[in-house]
């Protein structure tokens, strides 16, 4: 039995996300067993792979696209409710890939776009950005507990450290979040950021969280300079050049005062295999670089006609083409409202 609410959105989340095993595999086999059925040629599982990733993205792009038309419908007042309700999986399947991370320091008041070196994944797409700029103190901590701050010359309480603080060890650039004020000179908490006695750090409020609005760089030059429209810490701005942010006032320039909420790049799905004595590929999903497709079950089908279009580019074959484009428009579900 479902429940309204928000019990309701978690168990929908979870049934779209608790997909089979071995999505990949079955894809792969679906695939073969198409092109094997008219003799129409083999994939190898280097095309396979290449063939999936563009599928899969391709698939990913029209999520947006369909909650942009499904947007647009619900303000015409042509939507459907409850179980005609296509808003709510289509946000949810996004959601998924939605993540929040605090942004790596390059120099000053400069700070790296989400990527795999720094937070472990690519920004599909910035969605904001917020600052926390009060300093509440700098220091250096004494001794090593684990995921512990211990720093004898501090007066944490005196201070105003409260739990939901931020910690960031500013010789390592780690972060993690005070979960209780032990004493005066020490702190519990959430992670193990100070592995060695000696690390600078630096506590920041989080009280006070703002958000940072970003200004084109043709722009950011008068902005800054201007007596009237100057930034402060009650209403940072950011511009944008290449994979780095440039944040005013140039106070901001710590890691852990900065928090970026984006769209992340769904991870690169990999066939793995290994060879029999005859040459034939069999799956093996023990390997370390193996990934199967991030995307809903629902999607399988998709997935399949779009990976047969490329087969049917790569073997010269307009037939097998010709069947999965027909099978995508036949499959489609439409998002036109009119009666």
């Amino acid at each position: 039995m479902i429940k309204e609410g928000g019990t309701y959105c978690v168990l929908f989340f979870l049934c779209i996300f608790v997909k089979k095993e071995l999505m990949i595999n079955g894809v792969r086999n679906s695939v073969l067993s198409v092109l094997n059925k008219n003799n129409y040629g083999y994939i190898s599982p280097s095309d396979f792979n290449l063939f999936a990733a563009n599928s899969q993205m391709e698939i990913y792009e029209e999520y947006f696209s369909n909650y942009n038309k499904v947007i647009n419908a619900e303000n015409t007042r042509s939507s459907g409710v409850d179980y005609a309700d296509i808003e709510q999986p289509i946000a949810e399947v996004l959601e998924y890939f939605l993540r929040t991370d605090y942004l790596w320091k390059v120099s000053a008041n400069k700070f790296y776009m989400p990527s795999p070196t720094t937070t472990g994944y690519s920004t599909y797409m910035l969605l904001d950005v917020k600052c926390k700029p009060v300093l509440l103190k700098t220091g250096t901590n004494t001794s090593v507990v684990a995921t512990e701050l211990v720093d004898s010359t501090a007066l944490f309480l005196s201070d105003g450290t409260s739990v939901g603080d931020v910690v960031t060890n500013l010789t390592t650039g780690l972060v993690s979040t005070v979960v209780l004020v032990l004493s005066n000179t020490s702190l519990l908490l959430d992670s193990n950021i100070f592995l060695a006695s000696g690390n600078s750090y630096a506590i920041f409020s989080s009280s006070t969280i703002v958000q940072a609005e970003k200004v084109i760089n043709s722009k950011l030059g008068l902005l800054v300079n201007s007596n009237l429209t100057v930034p402060t810490v009650e209403f940072p701005v950011y511009g944008l050049q290449g994979e780095e942010l440039t944040f005013y006032p140039t106070t901001i320039s710590n890691k852990g005062q900065v928090l970026a909420t984006y769209f992340r790049y769904p991870k690169v799905p990999k066939w793995t295999y290994i060879s029999l004595a005859n040459g034939e590929p069999v799956f093996d999903q023990s390997q370390s670089d193996y990934q199967d497709f991030e995307l809903p079950p629902e999607d399988e089908y998709k997935l399949v006609t779009k990976i047969l279009e490329y087969c049917g580019m790569s073997i010269r074959e307009t037939e097998v083409t010709q069947f999965g484009m027909a099978q995508q428009q036949h499959e489609q579900p439409t998002f036109s409202m009119q009666q």
